[in-house]
C-alpha cells in the first residue's frame, strides 16, 4: 500500500501522459483545461487504493481511475453551466472561458472519453466496470435533478435530502472504490462491502460539508462560510431545524429563507442561531458520526488483512478530520 500523496502523484503522472489535445481544438482544449485545474483527485485515488487493498498493483487500476476523474470533471463542467458559476477551483469556468455551446459539447465528449478507458480491460472486467459506471452516471444525473427540484419544493423531507446527496455525491465515491475491487477480481461480497464503505463515507462527507458551510472556520474551510444560507439551500441543518422548531419559529425561519438582503451577515447569524437553538446543529453532527460509523462497520466484515482494514480506516478518519 502507498500513501495518499504517493497515489496522487502516480495518478497525476499518468493523467499528464494522456493526450487530450487534438483536433478540433475548440472541443479538446476545454477538456485539457478542466482536467488541469487540480483538486485533490480523491476519487481516482480511491480506485487505486482499493485495487491494492485486494492485492493487485495500483498500476492496473490507472485507466479506471482516469475514467472516474474524467467523468467527475464532466459533471463539474455541466454543473457550472446549470449554476451559471464564474469560477471553478479559483479559475474561470469552461463555459465562461469559451462559451455555453463549447461547455455542453466538451462535457459530452468527456463522458464518452471516460467510457473508452474501460477498453483497457479484458471483456469480463470491462463488462463489470461499464455496468457499474452506467448505473452510477445515471444516479449522479438523478441526484442533480433532485437538487434542482428542491430549490422550488416546499415539502422536502430528510429521506429526500439523504437520497439526493447519496446520488449526487456518494455513489461516485462508492463506485470508485468498487472499480478497484472489480479490477482485483475479489469476491462479490468484498466488492459490495467496499462500495458500501465508500457510499457511507461519501454521505458523511457531504453532511459534514453542509455543517462546515455554516459553522466552519473561514480561514481553513476553503469556501465562503454561510453560502448555503445565502442561497436558501434546504440542507440537512435546515430540514432538522424545521422539524424541531415550534410553529412561530418555523415562520421566522421560512421568512429568513425567503429574503435576499444586500448584506447577508445578519441573515447568516440569525439562521445559525436557529440551527443551534433548535438542536439541528447537534443532530447534524450526530448524523455525520452515524454514517462514518456505518462505513467503518463494513470494514469488519471485509475479507482482507487487518493492516489493510487499518489503512482504510485511517483514510476515512483523515477524510473526516476537517476543521470546524
Amino acid at each position: 500500500m502507498q500513501t495518499i500523496q504517493a497515489y496522487q502523484d502516480f495518478f497525476l503522472k499518468y493523467l499528464q501522459q494522456q493526450h487530450f489535445l487534438r483536433d478540433p481544438k475548440n472541443l479538446y482544449e476545454p477538456i485539457d483545461y478542466i482536467l488541469g485545474l487540480g483538486g485533490k483527485r480523491m476519487r481516482p485515488v480511491l480506485t487505486l487504493m482499493a485495487a491494492e487493498v485486494f492485492d493487485v498493483s495500483f498500476e492496473k487500476a490507472l485507466p479506471a481511475a482516469t475514467a472516474v476523474e474524467v467523468f467527475h470533471n464532466f459533471s463539474l463542467v455541466h454543473d457550472d453551466i446549470m449554476d451559471d458559476a464564474p469560477l471553478r477551483r479559483g479559475k474561470v469556468t469552461v463555459h465562461e472561458k469559451w462559451n455555453l455551446n463549447t461547455g455542453i459539447l466538451s462535457g459530452d465528449a468527456m463522458l464518452i472519453l471516460a467510457y473508452q478507458y474501460f477498453e483497457n480491460y479484458e471483456p469480463a472486467i470491462f463488462k463489470e466496470l461499464a455496468k457499474l459506471f452506467s448505473k452510477t452516471a445515471l444516479e449522479v444525473c438523478e441526484g442533480q435533478q433532485y437538487d434542482v427540484d428542491f430549490e422550488t419544493r416546499e415539502d422536502v423531507t430528510i429521506p429526500d435530502y439523504l437520497k439526493m446527496i447519496e446520488y449526487k455525491t456518494a455513489v461516485l465515491v462508492g463506485a470508485a472504490m468498487k472499480m478497484g475491487a472489480i479490477i482485483a477480481q475479489t469476491s462479490k461480497e468484498n466488492a459490495d462491502l467496499i462500495y458500501d464503505f465508500g457510499l457511507n463515507l461519501g454521505i458523511a462527507f457531504q453532511l459534514q460539508d453542509d455543517y462546515l458551510d455554516c459553522f466552519g472556520d473561514p480561514s481553513t474551510f476553503g469556501k465562503q462560510v454561510g453560502g448555503d444560507i445565502i442561497e436558501n439551500k434546504k440542507t440537512y441543518l435546515y430540514l432538522k431545524a424545521m422539524e424541531f422548531a415550534k410553529s412561530d419559529e418555523r415562520e421566522q425561519l421560512l421568512h429568513l429563507y425567503s429574503i435576499q438582503p444586500e448584506d447577508n451577515s445578519d441573515k447568516i447569524d440569525s439562521v445559525k442561531e436557529f440551527f443551534i437553538h433548535t438542536g439541528a446543529s447537534k443532530a447534524t453532527q450526530k448524523a455525520i458520526e452515524d454514517y462514518t460509523s456505518k462505513a467503518f462497520e463494513t470494514l469488519e466484515r471485509m475479507q482482507i488483512a487487518v493492516d489493510k482494514k487499518m489503512v482504510l480506516r485511517a483514510f476515512g478518519e483523515q477524510l473526516m478530520k476537517r476543521n470546524v
